[in-house]
């Protein structure tokens, strides 16, 4: 019951603001409005204003209907169990009456308790596979899955008339920045950005996100990205952004500036030569005084042209589809996801794979799916490998 117990309580899970229209719709939210100028119509009732923390939903609906499972736990090769963490830790760290000790307690339960991170340390537990929107690159047990983008095709026909949509759009601007400065953070790398781009008006756009302006998603944000070549995706709160998929689902390539924003981050869903979907600039070298824009202007048309077909060949890699049983024919981020899970285990099986010992482990990020404290039968999901893999 307790993940039935936290959506129900949607209106207590923030202080801020009630959580309860982002967790709507099965973790999608409310459908999009405003697009209809920017995007095709046809294509419009595939978007909604989802949250970037919503996934855990998404995917527990998602693999209600999944193919490969089963209700014989004897011919499981895997289980899933849901743990919606990520709704939880705001509930116990961000309540009102919570004082800054009180959250140090929390912290230090949830690291250390039986009840907490500590529990995927018990001997029973160790062999648990954790979904994460941004995992701990040195954890063997971490995988990092894409953030949940507004795009969630219905059809595999939404996915290709989107696809020829970005390929064919004429961009106006070489590369654009949506964010807003971290004033509290000194020598803010953020700031430095936006400074470059006010600077360079003439050919970088900028989106200001100050305040919650730009929260799950917006008109402009989606439209500066359908105009650019290039998105400036520095570090977010933590080493990963949601931005980085809502720029590379507009068809725009992604400028990292540390190598833990995607690259040791997403590797079963991007590809494997960082160099063929992205550019990197190392964050220092900016701090110098190198120029963003002349970098990318020596960037032939034809390489940005080649990237950016990389990126759209990707694109239903880290798109989560809005349909019970999964877009005939092609697979979406969830399949990338747990078909990864199911050949690692295959793969431990046949190597005969023991557990590592490691210790000093940081939680990297907010899960998204780990396991679930109480639990009915009826919430646990049993998973077989199928000649469908």
């Amino acid at each position: 019951m307790f993940n039935y117990e936290l959506v129900q309580n949607c209106d207590d899970l923030n202080p801020w603001t009630s959580r309860c229209e982002a967790l709507s719709n099965h973790g999608y939210g409310r459908r999009a409005t405003g697009l209809s100028e920017i995007i095709p119509e046809n294509l419009t009732n595939a978007w909604y204003w989802t949250d970037q923390f919503a996934l855990e939903l998404i995917f527990h609906n998602r693999m209600k209907n999944y193919r490969c499972r089963t209700l014989e736990p004897e011919s499981a090769t895997a289980f899933y169990i849901p743990f919606y963490a990520g709704l939880a830790v705001g509930k116990y760290l961000w309540s009102d009456n919570s004082t800054g000790k009180d959250r140090d307690r929390h912290c230090e339960m949830m690291l250390k308790s039986r009840l907490g991170f500590a529990l995927y340390l018990l001997a029973g537990m160790r062999n648990i596979t954790r979904l994460l929107i941004e995992r701990n690159s040195w954890d063997y047990f971490d995988i990092g899955v894409p953030y949940p983008t507004g795009f969630h095709p219905s059809s595999s026909s939404d996915v290709k008339q989107w696809q020829h949509f970005v390929r064919t759009r004429h961009r106006k601007t070489l590369y654009c920045f949506a964010g807003a400065t971290r004033g509290f953070i000194k020598n803010d790398f953020r700031g430095l950005l936006l400074s470059q781009c006010f600077s360079e008006s003439d050919s970088c756009r900028v989106v200001d996100c100050g305040g919650s302006k730009c929260s799950n998603g917006t008109s402009a944000i989606l439209e500066t990205f359908l105009d650019s070549d290039f998105c400036l995706q520095p570090r977010g709160d933590s080493f990963t952004r949601r931005s980085i998929f809502d720029c590379m689902v507009a068809g725009s390539i992604p400028v990292f500036f540390w190598n833990r924003t995607a690259y040791y981050q997403y590797e079963w869903f991007l590809p494997g030569e960082p160099g063929s979907y992205s550019v990197y600039i190392d964050r220092n070298d900016v701090k110098n005084g190198k120029s963003i824009k002349g970098v990318l202007k020596k960037i032939s048309r034809e390489e940005v042209r080649k990237m950016r077909e990389k990126v759209i060949d990707y694109l239903p890699n880290i798109v989560y589809g809005k349909t019970s049983e999964g877009l005939e024919g092609i697979r979406d981020a969830f399949d990338v996801a747990v078909e990864g899970v199911l050949s690692r285990v295959k793969e431990q099986e046949e190597t005969g794979y023991k557990w590592r010992n490691w210790k000093n482990v940081e939680l990297a990020g907010l899960p998204i799916i780990i396991l679930m404290l109480r639990m009915k039968k009826s919430e646990v999901f049993f998973l077989e490998r199928t000649e469908k893999q």
